[in-house]
Order: structure tokens, then sequence, then C-alpha cells
């Protein structure tokens, strides 16, 4: 039983952390443009 007393606040830590780090790739406009980086390999860039 007091193995839970470190497993959750650990557990909620790492929690938060991955909240953190989708809120910021939200901010920083990491799913703005899903469809471009599919797409972007069939046009053909031969110059």
């Amino acid at each position: 039983m007091s193995v839970l007393v470190f497993l959750i606040p650990i557990a909620l830590f790492l929690g938060a952390l991955g909240l953190a780090a989708f809120l910021w790739s939200l901010r920083s406009g990491q799913y703005d443009d899903l469809d471009g980086a599919a797409n972007r390999i069939l046009i053909d860039d031969d110059d």
C-alpha cells in the first residue's frame, strides 16, 4: 500500500507532462496542415 504513495504522484506528473506536451504542440501549429505532408510526396519537383 505504501508503494501507491509513490506511484500515484508519479502517474499524475507524467499525465500532466503529456497533456502539457500536447497543448504545446497545438499552440505551435503542429496539426495545422495534416494533408499537406501526405500530398507533398506525390508532387514531382523535377526541374
